[in-house]
């Protein structure tokens, strides 16, 4: 065997044991029994140990050094291996364990208090998160910005200075189009009661359509919808509500574009380190584009508009038009992921601003709830009512995941590159979409992106796929032309 066979097989037991830890955390968001949250814990840290000294392991620097790649996936490999590396031996065995432990018990603590609307049974907790999170982004930046450090994890290549030169540039536009917009007469949304094993049974057939294999993943409902695994077992979650079917319906169709991407990787790289999403925000840009571009499309819309009506009877919506204006209302709320397309920046440049701030010693914990509601007042224009319609609402920070939240953004500014080169190469998507079959639109997306899994950094994906380096533009422009004719500006 050589260097590199060896090398490859090592990674393979570790991405293997990657996956259980992943499978451990789907089970504690869906299934667990609550009181079991302390022992979970413990099991996560320890299998956290194990993972950490493998990606630590000085024989992974050893076969690195003398590896040689085979191909351009060999390279690519060995890239990623060497990044995980370098990554690990900068993390103390202990840290990770304990981190691990300590998000995993944080999260029951933020789902008791957001169902108790009590942020200061949070707050602990939160604090211990915190410091441990600026402990390991201290070891990991070195002389560096730490706050970069753990954006590297989600999507290496970029900075904070970076995304904040983009949101600055995309916010003044937003705002605008936002203020135009709530100007004018809401569309008439749904009426009636929706029963929620009605809207599972429609879920399920979505899924299905936008290419989701059943055969190797399941949809079961969670509090914070999500997607988890990859290769042959990718599970999704989303969540149901009798008076709002489409929270279930989107959450369902955003999860997929996740579950797609895993699912449709090369098979040849399964659990290997080019055998995942490349990054989150190209993760993102799948489940958006599904979401928003495809599914809240006025083509996909006609199709849903039947299927609707065929199942709950009447909606209070008399028309396909008007069904597509009400699947895109803008309207003032509160929660991220039930925001539309236009306000959702918004909302995660919020949560940048915030925790970039946590991680740099300028926001303490305690003040949190405050910097929440008054950044939230002075953005939208209206007080946060309740604890979990504010800084409740996201599981996020609970299980650690600092430098996440920027990434949805920057996924949405991948779709929109993304989607200008799927109209552009796809002449007849809106035929294909008025009867349900989502295949041009989630086979191009395949066979120009899903497919190549990690075999390129995050913007030489998209560059590869759009045909153009990543830019706001174009879904600043979509919105604009999207808005501007569903509201008659």
């Amino acid at each position: 065997m050589s260097s590199y066979d060896e090398l490859i097989a090592f990674e393979r037991e570790t991405q293997a044991l990657s996956q259980i830890s992943g499978r451990l955390g789907w089970d504690q968001e869906t299934v667990m029994p609550r009181g079991a949250a302390p022992q979970r814990g413990e099991e996560m840290a320890a299998l956290e140990g194990v993972i950490h000294a493998r990606r630590a392991d000085p024989r992974v620097a050893d076969l690195l050094d003398r590896a040689k790649a085979p191909n351009e996936a060999g390279a690519a490999q060995l890239r990623n291996i060497r990044r995980a590396y370098d990554r690990a031996v900068k993390v103390p065995g202990a840290l990770a364990s304990q981190i691990a432990r300590v998000t995993s018990e944080a999260q029951g603590k933020w789902a008791q208090a957001r169902a108790d609307e009590d942020v200061a049974a949070f707050l602990p907790v939160l604090r211990e998160v915190v410091a441990l999170k600026r402990e390991e982004a201290q070891a990991l930046a070195a002389d560096g910005n730490p706050y970069d450090a753990l954006i590297e994890d989600y999507e290496q290549g970029t900075t904070s200075e970076e995304i904040a030169k983009t949101f600055g540039a995309m916010r003044p536009g937003l705002v605008d189009l936002r203020a135009r917009v709530l100007e004018q007469q809401r569309p008439a949304g749904l009426s009636g009661g929706f029963d929620e094993d009605m809207q599972m049974a429609l879920a399920a057939k979505i899924a299905k359509a936008f290419g989701y294999d059943l055969h190797h993943g399941r949809v079961d409902k969670a509090v914070h919808p999500f997607s988890s695994g990859s290769g042959l077992d990718v599970r999704i979650t989303t969540r149901t509500n009798v008076d709002d079917p489409f929270n279930c319906l989107y959450s369902t169709i955003h999860e997929v574009g996740h579950a797609a991407y895993e699912q449709n990787i090369d098979r040849a790289f399964l659990l290997t380190s080019i055998g995942r999403g490349v990054s989150m925000g190209v993760h993102e840009s799948q489940s958006r584009i599904y979401e928003n571009q495809i599914g809240r499309s006025r083509a996909f819309t006609e199709w849903l508009f039947t299927e609707m009506t065929a199942r709950f009877g009447d909606i209070g919506i008399q028309t396909a038009e008007a069904f597509y204006a009400a699947v895109n209302s803008v309207r003032n709320g509160y929660i991220r992921t039930d925001s539309d397309e236009l306000q959702y920046n918004l909302h995660i440049m919020l949560r940048f601003d915030l925790e970039r701030a946590l991680m740099q010693g300028d926001l303490v914990v305690d003040d949190l709830e405050a910097a929440w509601n008054d950044r939230f007042h002075a953005d939208f224009g209206y007080a946060v009512d309740k604890p979990s319609n504010g800084c409740l609402q996201d599981v996020h920070w609970s299980v650690g995941l600092f430098g996440y939240f920027p990434t949805y953004s920057l996924g949405n500014v991948y779709a929109g590159c993304l989607h200008e080169a799927l109209r552009r190469d796809v002449s007849d998507l809106d035929r294909q979409l008025r009867v349900g079959d989502t295949s041009k639109a989630t086979g191009w997306l395949c066979d120009n992106l899903q497919i190549y899994g990690s075999l390129r950094e995050p913007r030489d994906t998209i560059e590869h796929a759009a045909g153009q380096a990543p830019d706001h533009a174009p879904l600043m422009r979509y919105l604009e032309g999207k808005f501007s004719e569903i509201y008659s500006l």
